[in-house]
């Protein structure tokens, strides 16, 4: 499952916004139906995971969690607690939490960007300023694939420019 993208929306004033169809479809194709919504450990922005995403990205915090760790415990209480399940409603909306709203700064305009398997919910003014600095994206693209600490899967040789 991957979603690609950034699409922009406007949420009503309750805090409903249309999950664009473009995505909508991605969950389709992939009987998605249950979603999960929590604030970015990262940044100030929204992740929407589906359900199955969700799963595996708890259970691998639990396999990695030591049950009589108070450090590990704490954190994975406080990922798990700080999140929602959501479901679409017929229309295809879905409602944020005035909470989440007020974590990411969102008051109207938002920008939903495909990040692989989950979705980011940003305010539109924060993902322009994230999205507009491209000279860094390519020099850390090129740091990335010229290092020797990044190998290339399957032992292949790292993407050569034309």
């Amino acid at each position: 499952m991957r979603f690609i993208g950034y699409i922009d929306a406007k949420t009503d004033a309750k805090g409903r916004i249309f999950l664009p169809a473009a995505f909508r479809k991605v969950l389709q194709a992939h009987e998605e139906e249950r979603l999960v919504l929590r604030r970015d450990v990262f940044q100030k922005c929204l992740m929407l995971y589906p359900a199955s995403v969700w799963d595996k990205q708890v259970d691998a915090i639990t396999e990695r969690t030591n049950m009589f760790d108070p450090v590990g415990r704490q954190n994975l209480r406080r990922f798990v607690a700080d999140a929602e399940s959501i479901v679409l409603d017929g229309s295809g909306r879905l409602l944020i939490p005035r909470r989440y709203l007020e974590f990411s700064g969102i008051e109207s305009d938002v920008r939903f960007i495909g990040m692989d398997n989950t979705i980011e919910i940003w305010n539109r003014q924060a993902a322009d300023a994230l999205l507009e600095d491209t000279d860094s994206l390519a020099a850390s693209l090129e740091m990335m694939f010229k290092s020797p600490t990044h190998a290339s899967p399957k032992g292949e040789e790292p993407l050569q420019q034309a």
